[in-house]
Order: structure tokens, then sequence, then C-alpha cells
């Protein structure tokens, strides 16, 4: 019996490889010019980081993580999130010492076994920023500006749109909250199982629930922007003054709280026009620092979803682009061409032209499919005549046009220019 991939996982190769590729460049040239620094962190931590940091009640920890108990018998957890991960490694290193603001940049894969939705899987792909040092709106503004910026640069702002929110902060939240549940309270029987554990545990995420009959009820319910302390509203504010001199569009959405327990003040998402999901999201953590062991120390950060990037990518049409990777394919029909142009081959590979040849001994017929196949700009065919006089025939297969060519480095690249 043959073995398969597991559940919620997938394989990534030829025409979609090229996609991801395209996105990886894209988020590379942002952070070098948004002066990030990459930091890689462990896929795996002790569970305590995860269950102090993202938050004992939310549903990522009760139900969504890989936990197992290593053969030193430690609680161990492949990352279902890396923002708790980046702010471990940065009390650990010392960086808070160093200079401030520092700004992070991270690509990696993250693991939850939930329920898998549209371009989302239990081991999924984030790119994700985090900048600590700053209490400043301004500090909100840049990570947004960073998100923002990607979305643009891959050509799909059309199918997203950025929701933003405040959620106070601990003072101004409690009283929210204490708001909240007083007009949920005379509904609660007539809501969702999930809404009423929430409602003692964590009630600003009944603000998120997709079940119709909650929505309806929380409809008209208190919005949390309208309960902020005089800090957390000019904060926000300011906030949107500055997008709106950025020319950044918007929507304020009351019901953006997040999932996981770490934020406070900015939320944000980003949401797909068309599906109603979101791609990304983040928002400020002032205490999250704190609350795993170090000083306090203000932040912001955000985390996109590749894998959906990917999929809007490849609905948007972009995989058609994702052709003619080979610039010329070498067909050798004997032992003695293979040996004689073996030079000219490595000779243009190091001068940056993609180039390949058949190494299973195929027909003459097979290899021009085969290069057909790869989308190979020129094919060069070398036999036993063109051998001896140094010379190859050098077919455009986008033309279909002929010529002989003599087989030196310069004149290859020339002709194939």
């Amino acid at each position: 019996m043959k073995v398969t991939k597991q559940k919620g996982t997938r394989d990534i190769y030829l025409d979609d490889i090229k996609i991801w590729q395209f996105v990886e460049r894209n988020i590379r040239e942002i952070a070098n010019a948004y002066n990030l620094n990459e930091i890689r962190t462990p896929v795996f931590e002790a569970t305590e980081l995860f269950s102090r940091g993202v938050g004992e009640e939310t549903d990522v920890v009760n139900k969504e993580m890989y936990t197992f108990l290593d053969k030193g018998g430690r609680s161990i957890t492949l990352r279902p999130e890396l923002t708790a991960g980046v702010v471990r490694s940065y009390i650990e290193n010392g960086f808070d010492s160093y200079i401030s603001p520092i700004k992070f940049w991270y690509m990696g894969n993250m693991y939850r076994y939930e329920k898998m939705q549209k371009g989302r899987f239990r081991e999924f792909t984030q790119f994700g920023v985090e900048i600590f040092g700053s209490d400043s709106y301004l500090a909100d503004v840049e990570s947004i500006l960073i998100s923002y910026n990607l979305y643009k640069k891959l050509g799909i702002l059309d199918k997203i749109t950025l929701s933003i929110n405040s959620i106070g902060c601990s003072e101004c939240r409690a009283q929210y909250i204490k708001k909240l549940k007083d007009y949920i309270r005379p509904n609660l029987d007539k809501m969702c199982d999930t809404c009423k554990i929430r409602f003692d545990k964590n009630p600003l995420r009944m603000l998120d629930c997709k079940e119709e009959r909650c929505k309806s009820i929380l409809d008209n319910a208190p919005m949390i922007t309208d309960n902020l302390c005089k800090e957390c509203s000019d904060d926000f504010e300011n906030l949107k003054e500055a997008l709106n001199k950025a020319s950044i569009p918007y929507v304020v959405d009351k019901r953006i709280v997040r999932g996981l327990d770490y934020y406070n003040k900015t939320v944000y998402e980003y949401v797909s026009n068309e599906y109603g999901i979101a791609t990304g999201g983040g928002g400020r953590y002032d205490t999250l620092v704190e609350t795993l062991g170090g000083n306090h120390v203000p932040a912001v950060g955000f985390g996109l979803g590749m894998d959906r990037i990917v999929m809007l990518l490849k609905e948007s049409g972009f995989v058609n682009s994702a052709t003619n990777d080979v610039d010329i394919y070498f067909i050798l029909l004997n032992k003695e061409a293979h040996l004689n142009y073996l030079s000219l081959i490595f000779d243009l590979r190091n001068n940056g032209v993609n180039v390949d040849f058949d190494i299973s001994n195929k027909s003459f017929k097979a290899q021009l499919k085969y290069a057909n196949r790869i989308n190979a700009r020129f094919v060069c065919i070398i036999g036993e005549d063109e051998i001896k006089n140094n010379i190859g025939i050098l077919k455009n297969m986008d033309t279909g046009e002929q010529i002989n060519i003599t087989l030196d480095l310069n004149n290859v690249l020339n002709n194939i220019k």
C-alpha cells in the first residue's frame, strides 16, 4: 500500500512552486525596502510559550495545537503561530538592550489541527513582521504599510479589503466588556454553544462568531470604538488620519477582535472580497513581552497567509505568466556530443543562462517533445555532422526559425538574447 501525504498538508511543485517563488521574491524586496531584519525560530517550542502567550482560553491553544511529549518527557508544540516564538527570541537574546525600535520579518510553516478552509491547511505558511519598541500609532501605520505594499506589488489589491478596529487598552476594554455582556445576557440562551462558553471566558470573541443567529443578535451591540479611553481613541483617530493621508483605503469593522489574547488597541485584517475570509491580519500587543518574562516593551505586528495569497494570484491568472523558464535546451544526439559540449553548457549556466539537456538517452523526437513541455525558448541540435564543423542548429521554439551557429560561448549568448 502506498504512503500518501497527511490530511491538511500539500505538495508544492512545477507551476505552483513558481508562483510561491514569485511571492517570496517580492517579500524579500519588501523586507529590504522597509529595513526589516530576517529572523528564523524553531518549528517546535515549549508548550508553555503558547499557553501563556497566545492564551489558555483561545481555540488555538484549547483545540488546535499539535502537542506531544518528547523523549525527555517535556511538553512540545509545533508552532501554531510565530509571534510568540519571535517574542521568546527577543527576550532570550537580549534585544531590548539593542537598538529600538527593531523590526523583524519571517517566513515559515505553522501547524494547527483545525477544520480546513479554502486556501487554509493544517500545515500553512505565513509571512509576518514584528516591530518592537514603539508605542506610537506610527508603528501601527508602518505595519499596515508593509503588508498593504506587498499586496500592491503582487497586483492583488483589488481582491482584498483592509478592515481595521481598536479593541482598546485593558482599562477601557474591561468597561466595554461589562457593557457588552449586559447587552448580550438577555439573549444568551439563543446563541450558539461556542458563544455561551465565550460569554464567561472571552466575550470579545463572540463578536467574531459566524453563526447567523449570533450575528443578528450582535448587530446592534455596543461598539468598542464608542467606548475607548481618550488615549486609545486618539491613537485610533491618528491611525485613520495617517492611512487617509497615505491614500490607503480601509473600512472600520467593529467585529474584528482577532483570535489571540495578546492583542490590544489596533487590530486589522485583510479580507478576500470574493470569499469573505481573512488572508492576513495583525495588531498591537503591548503586554506580550512582559507576559513571557521580559521587560515592558510595546510591539505591533502581522501575519499574512501565503497559501491564500497564492490562491488569489492563481485565480487572477498569474499561472499563465510562469512560462519560458528554460532559455535553451541542447538536443545531443550521441555520446560524443555530450562529452564535447558539457563544458559549453557549464559556461552558459555560469553566465546566468537557464540551460537543460537530455540525461536519459531519449530519441530525437522525444527530446524535442520534452523541450516543448518545459517551455524552452530555443533548442540547439548537435549530431555527428554538427560536431565535425563545431556548429549547432539553433531553433526558435516560438517562431520555428532555424539557423546554424558556431558553438562558442559568446556566439551562443548573442543568438539567444
